[in-house]
């Protein structure tokens, strides 16, 4: 983490890519009338160390903060555009953001799991302090973004997201991110998570349509499924042996070597997913516990899992695991059936940690980097 701290913009744009690719970004000239994207990107920093809040933070914290800062428009360089009416938009680079921001704080540099998840958060909802009271369902949003993400941080970039910049209606951005943490201490997640009741009432809230936040289920629960996550060659048939000894595991790797399908052979995946949820729908019927190997890196994956099995009132647990980049490289090259790394490449490009509101709980398994 101290290879990006507090450096030199020319330095950094010399040794990173993804810093050099920010330069000639265009931004529309009534929102961002300081320039392209690295001009941007280094007001928004200099203006974060301004910050009075940001001064009052412990140094850790002080340091999540301007390297998301740093990151949280990384992916304008890919989604920009203009539009007939010549202004220039960016839609999605916030959600693309935070994917970049994941994959270069996990190959790059040696930063904790917890510190790179919590970077990653803020690069994802950098914009939601503007914008949370013109989402449909303000309070859905930001409950779940306080499970993701600090909350009283996630207002602090944005002051100076907005502070960075050159526009005609700063004032009134400032004010809609009062009002976000205003409702944030309505809400009761300032600065920390919302404390759901149980994990039923927090599982049914952002599941069931038009859920009320007081609600808390009766647990009929018929069964439990453990849901695997994790890059391949982390780790996860290893844990499975050593800690879920027993239960009956629907393995999709397992499935392709069956019937001899290469990992790299993306047209036959429909195929052995099928296969793997067909197996599935008979344990659930028979109320029988299991365990769902797979890599389900994306939420989208995810939740078309939980989606099934919580329809058969089965209590959904994610355990995602994750090694270090160089120890995860090694591990995978000296598997039997080693994953060609153009795979894991574009699994990488989609990879999405779980978190806690997907499922009815959730574990993380991360190994310690070495000194």
């Amino acid at each position: 983490m101290k290879e990006l701290l507090y450096k030199n913009w020319e330095e950094l744009a010399g040794r990173y890519d993804w810093i050099a690719d920010m330069h000639g970004v265009p931004q529309d000239v009534v929102h961002h009338a300081e320039g392209d994207v690295a001009v941007h990107t280094q007001m928004v920093l200099e203006a974060l160390v301004g910050l009075e809040e940001f001064k009052d933070l412990p140094e850790e914290e002080q340091a999540i903060l301007w390297i998301a800062a740093l990151l949280h428009d990384v992916e304008k360089r890919s989604t920009t555009y203009q539009e007939t009416d010549g202004s220039i938009v960016s839609p999605g680079h916030a959600k693309k953001g935070a994917l970049t921001a994941r994959q270069v704080l996990f190959k790059q540099f040696d930063i904790p799991f917890e510190t790179r998840e919590q970077i990653v958060g803020l690069v994802r909802h950098h914009g939601l302090p503007l914008w949370v009271f013109h989402k449909p369902d303000p309070q859905k949003v930001l409950l779940q973004a306080s499970l993701e993400v600090n909350t009283k941080l996630l207002a602090i970039l944005a002051k100076a997201d907005v502070l960075g910049r050159i526009c005609s209606d700063r004032q009134e951005l400032l004010d809609r991110i009062d009002l976000f943490e205003e409702y944030c201490r309505e809400q009761q997640c300032a600065g920390r998570p919302f404390p759901f009741a149980t994990d039923l009432s927090r599982f049914h809230y952002f599941h069931a349509e038009a859920a009320s936040l007081d609600y808390i289920p009766f647990d009929d629960m018929a069964c439990e499924v453990t849901l695997m996550s994790g890059l391949p060659g982390m780790g996860k048939d290893s844990y499975i042996s050593q800690h879920l000894p027993g239960l009956p595991v629907i393995s999709l790797d397992g499935i392709r070597q069956v019937y001899k399908i290469k990992p790299e052979d993306t047209s036959a995946n429909g195929w052995v997913a099928q296969q793997a949820k067909e197996q599935a729908r008979i344990y659930l019927r028979a109320k029988t516990d299991f365990v769902w190997n797979a890599t389900s890196v994306s939420r989208q994956m995810r939740s078309q899992l939980i989606e099934l099995f919580a329809s058969y009132r089965a209590r959904v647990r994610i355990v995602y695991i994750e090694q270090p980049y160089k120890q995860w490289k090694l591990q995978n090259g000296s598997r039997e059936q080693a994953v060609p790394v153009k795979v894991l490449e574009r699994m990488l490009a989609k990879w999405e940690v779980p978190k806690l509101h997907e499922a009815h709980s959730l574990k993380y398994v991360v190994a310690a980097r070495a000194n």
